[in-house]
Formats: structure tokens, C-alpha cells, sequence
């Protein structure tokens, strides 16, 4: 069985992620300064002819940003109106996918090799075929057992640290799992794709390919972090090399003063101002300018932002169009953050500034600060906690 088509699950909204995820999707949010989902492609340009990406939440963001191609690849959307599931979002693919085919998760930023992986132990046997790795910290992910080269088990956010492999979600399939997707029982109106993997392991057989490689995934905002070390360390970014782990892109401007410390990643038409310190560990999106003298350390600063003369940003992550006036202060984690109801303790967060917040001169931040869309932070105010959407903050 050749398998020439891919299914790209991207319709999840990414709620942990809040609140970078108010106006787009999880798979669209930066691994350094390209969308998660560039990369989703990028393992798949050179395996498959055809892309189905099953859109949901925001999906204008997506769309909009490919189009109907990516890299010569035809992309062909179908739309999961509401999210009840990877299952159920696999299966609104139904009507357009009568072959073999790979099916990934569009929100995790991983290594061509683990999809090629997967499809020549699929295309050698035809069975059902899923990607598993190794991991010392099984709890967020599904856990995987398995007996040879086969799966035996599958447990979802085990509470038990007797697992060490878990399911990276890259799997091979004939279309016959579609059937299998339909007759399986929803769990509080959801259909989990691994609901069904549990029905077919009963039958029949799974096999398992371990593998290892880049497999990165941002649950909470400060994940994002992370993600951007891991690609900036495997030099996965777009731009020249001026040096070793700096990367620039021709069409930014960098002016001779400022200093680069690798790893580091400058967007198209950026501009980084005299004097200004940028890395290591920092991501600049398309647009973004950075005045005299700011520093900016272990951060991701998306499109179209702009920090200004004497700014100091570390373990910051900004959303798109973000402005800090001069002097704005990150002074970087750790720190307790609250996502939710939920308490994570000693994060190293600096603080989270959503798309289109604006903060004016002398303001700060203390560490674990989450910033909503739209807010506007005044002259010399000290940030801190959750701040919500389009919130106007005075001294």
C-alpha cells in the first residue's frame, strides 16, 4: 500500500494556551518565528502529493495563510464545525480520502524522518501503524506498551511512572479506519481516534515504530519557550547563518552595533535598532522592530511587534502587532502562573502579551504575568497576574 495522501488535524483551539489562542488556532502559534504548522508541512512536502488539513476553530487564520498550496503540495481543507475529538475530526475527511494515508496532529513541530518512519513500516505490511518514542515524562500524553512491534496498550495521561513510551500521534491507515471511527462509542459526545485504536487492538493488530527525532509540543504558553530552544538548537529556521546560530533573514535590517548571541532567529523585514542585545535563545517574527539599546533574552516576539529604546524582555512571549513602549521591563521567572483554575508553580515565565497590547513607556511585569488581547497597559504600571481582554490598567 503507497501512501501519497496526509491528514493534518488542525481544528483544535488550544484553551491551555490562552491567551495567545484568542484569535487563532494552536497549530498557527510560533515554533520560534514560523507558525507549528510550517513545520507539520515542511516533515510532509517530500512523502505525500496531496494534504488534507481539517480546519475548525478560527480557521480563516490557516487558510489565509496557506492557500490552496504549500511548497508545490495541493492542500485541501475540510471543516470540523464543531471540536468533539480526534476521531470525529478524522472522519470529516471521510469523503475525500479513499486511499492509504498518514494522518498527524497539526499543533506538534516534528522531524521529516518519524513520518518516513512511519510510512515504510506501513507500506511494508499494511497494517495500522502509529509512531511511539521514548520519554521520561509520560502524564501529558498518551502512554503506549508494546510487545515486539506490536501495541498492546494504549493509556491516556497515565498517573503511574511505570510507562516510558507514549503515542506521538503520526500514524499510517487504509481507509478502512473510517468505518472503524463510525462504529465507535463517543465518550461524552467526543470521539477520541485513540477510542477507536483500543477497538482495533482487539481484533486485530497495531503496529508500533519507535523512533526519535524532533517532537516538540506547546501545551501551556509558556511551552512556547521551549519549543523555540529545541528548534533554534537544531537550527530548523528560516534566513542566512551570518554566524554560527544566527540566523537573518536578507530582507531584515540589523544595525552593526547591535549584538546577536546564538542562538537567535531575525524574520523578513525586521529591524534591530544600535545597540541593541538580542539572545541567546530569541525568535523575531516578520516585522518586528526592535529599538536602541532594548535586550532581549529567551523570547519569542511575533509579527509586527515593536519594542522600544531601553526595553528589557526576558522569557516573554508576545502575540502579533504587541508594542512596548521604552523602558518596558520583563525581568523574567520563575513564577506561579495560573491557567484556568489550574496553579503551576515555578515557571519560568517572564510574562505573556496577547496580540495587539499595548503597553506604554516605564511599564513592568512581573514574572507569570498572562496579558488578554487588546489591553492597554498605561505609563510606569507594574503588570501583574491575568489581565483580560481589552482591560485598560492605570496607575
Amino acid at each position: 500500500m503507497n501512501v501519497s495522501t496526509a491528514v493534518v488535524l488542525a481544528a483544535g483551539e488550544g484553551t491551555r494556551l490562552r491567551p495567545l489562542t484568542h484569535n487563532r488556532p494552536k497549530p498557527m502559534l510560533p515554533a520560534a518565528n514560523r507558525p507549528i504548522l510550517e513545520y507539520v508541512f515542511d516533515a510532509l512536502v517530500d512523502t505525500v502529493d496531496r494534504i488534507v488539513v481539517v480546519v475548525g476553530y478560527k480557521h480563516d487564520r490557516v487558510q489565509g495563510h496557506f492557500g490552496p498550496s504549500y511548497r508545490g503540495v495541493d492542500l485541501t481543507y475540510v471543516h470540523q464545525e464543531k471540536q468533539l475529538g480526534s476521531g470525529h475530526a478524522l472522519l470529516q475527511a471521510r469523503d475525500v480520502v479513499d486511499e492509504p494515508m498518514v494522518v498527524l496532529n497539526g499543533d506538534r513541530v516534528i522531524d521529516t524522518h518519524i513520518v518516513d518512519d512511519v510510512v515504510a513500516a506501513f507500506e511494508s505490511e499494511g497494517d495500522p501503524t502509529m509512531s511511539v518514542l521514548e520519554r521520561p515524562e509520560t502524564s501529558q500524553y498518551g502512554a503506549v506498551t508494546m510487545h515486539g512491534d506490536d501495541v498492546v496498550e494504549l493509556v491516556e495521561k497515565p498517573d503511574s511512572d511505570e510507562y516510558r513510551l507514549i503515542n506521538a500521534g503520526i500514524y499510517a491507515f487504509s481507509p478502512t479506519i473510517f468505518e472503524a471511527i463510525a462504529a465507535t462509542d463517543r465518550e461524552a459526545g467526543e470521539l477520541a481516534l485513540t477510542e477507536t485504536l483500543v477497538e482495533v487492538m482487539e481484533r486485530d493488530r497495531i503496529r508500533g515504530v519507535r523512533t526519535e527525532g524532533m517532537w516538540v509540543d506547546a501545551t501551556y504558553p509558556w511551552d512556547l519557550l521551549a519549543v523555540a530552544e529545541e528548534v533554534l538548537a537544531r537550527g530548523h529556521v528560516d534566513g542566512e547563518e551570518r554566524a554560527e546560530g544566527v540566523h537573518v533573514d536578507p530582507d531584515a535590517i540589523v544595525h552593526d552595533s547591535a549584538v546577536l548571541q546564538p542562538p537567535v532567529v531575525v524574520g523578513p523585514d525586521c529591524e534591530v535598532g544600535a545597540g541593541a542585545v538580542l539572545g541567546p535563545d530569541v525568535a523575531l517574527g516578520q516585522n518586528v522592530t526592535v529599538a536602541a539599546n532594548a535586550t532581549i533574552r529567551r523570547s519569542v516576539i511575533d509579527a509586527d511587534s515593536r519594542v522600544e529604546a531601553g526595553s528589557t524582555l526576558i522569557d516573554a512571549v508576545t502575540g502579533q502587532d504587541v508594542f512596548l513602549g521604552a523602558g518596558s521591563t520583563v525581568p523574567g521567572g520563575p513564577a506561579d502562573v495560573r491557567v484556568g483554575r489550574e496553579v503551576f508553580p515555578d515557571q519560568r515565565l517572564g510574562a505573556v502579551l496577547a496580540d495587539r497590547v499595548v503597553a506604554e513607556g516605564d511599564a513592568s511585569f512581573s514574572p507569570g504575568t498572562l496579558v488578554g488581547p487588546r489591553a492597554h497597559i498605561g505609563t510606569g504600571v507594574n503588570a501583574r497576574g491575568a489581565i483580560g481582554e481589552g482591560a485598560e490598567v492605570v496607575r
